[in-house]
């Protein structure tokens, strides 16, 4: 009979301890992290906006909670039903469903758990009903709409899906007024028409994977140049609606000349990709456009953010 060493006692609860945290880390990232964080980053400078400076800590750290919360579980659900998906690609293979480091069970209670959660925490805790509602249209919206109806369906799941990563700047301006106006809907817009040159890039840089899951990506579906024409096109009203935006919420020319400039590069970006698609170029580098979105997103964001401050500073001279 083997005899427990002093050692073997003390690494027990080591083991033990590594085990959990692993579980815990397999539960976060069914969340998917980053794509939570990009959502939060439009939240703060929209409530910036709407309460004309900083609103509260309490409301701002109670309504980006409670985004968390929400995104969180719209994810977990995408990643329940799409486990199938998940499981054919190499970009997904080893998510922790597909793993089985988180049981299906167990990631669909995780997911209502946090989706029911995000709601009361928005009623009760923030105190804003309206975002409550608007909270359960985004998670509905994604986990349904998106993931369940048109992503394995139509070529445009991405554009119409989409939507609901636009929902987080409606419960921000919800959240700080109690009422929705012109302002957050350009909001709305702006990363609606953000999307698809900001998602499409990765779906042709994985085209192989969305093609063997059986995804009608736009790129799995059509060829490049017609992919790159349509980033083209909802970049530029993607632009238009940013300048709009200033003229609906009176910002200053700051905010203008940074969208302005921002929204050129970033054209110009969408650009350079459709002519390298047009010459049949071997290489696209799709990845530097998906990139690019990316920073374009936090350069309008961070100006909006900044704006309220700069008018009163303005108004002091």
């Amino acid at each position: 009979m083997p005899i427990a060493t002093p050692e073997a006692h003390a690494a027990a609860p080591a083991a033990d301890s590594r085990r959990v945290l692993t579980r815990i880390g397999a539960y976060v990232a069914l969340t998917k992290p980053r794509i939570i964080e990009l959502l939060l980053v439009t939240t703060v400078p929209t409530m910036v906006l709407a309460a004309d400076g900083w609103p509260s800590l309490g409301l701002l750290l109670g309504t980006l909670i409670g985004g968390a919360l929400s995104a969180g579980g719209a994810q977990v659900f995408n990643s329940y039903l799409d486990r199938d998906i998940d499981a054919v690609m190499k970009r997904t293979k080893r998510r922790p469903l597909v793993t089985g480091a988180v049981s299906e069970r167990g990631a669909l209670v995780f997911a209502w758990v946090l989706s029911v959660g995000s709601t009361l925490w928005f009623w009760l805790v923030v105190g804003s009903p309206l975002a409550a509602v608007l909270n359960v249209v985004a998670i509905v919206g994604y986990a349904v709409v998106y993931t369940m109806i048109l992503k394995r369906r139509t070529a445009q799941n991405i554009v119409w899906g989409g939507m609901a990563g636009c929902m987080p700047v409606l419960i921000g301006w919800a959240a700080v007024t109690q009422e929705l106006s012109w302002t957050p809907v350009l909001l709305f817009l702006i990363i609606f028409f953000w999307t698809p040159p900001h998602y499409w890039p990765l779906s042709m840089k994985f085209r192989g994977d969305y093609e063997q899951a059986r995804v009608p990506m736009l790129p799995v579906v059509a060829p490049a140049r017609r992919v790159a024409v349509e980033m083209v096109g909802y970049a530029a009203a993607m632009v238009a609606t940013t300048l709009a935006l200033a003229w609906v919420a009176g910002m200053t020319w700051i905010y203008v000349a940074v969208a302005a400039v921002a929204g050129v590069w970033f054209l110009a970006a969408c650009v350079r990709l459709y002519l390298r698609s047009k010459a049949g170029a071997a290489k696209l580098h799709e990845m530097r456009l998906f990139h690019a979105s990316i920073t374009y997103l936090s350069i309008v964001f961070a100006a909006v953010m900044l704006d309220p401050f700069i008018t009163e500073a303005l108004a002091v001279r």
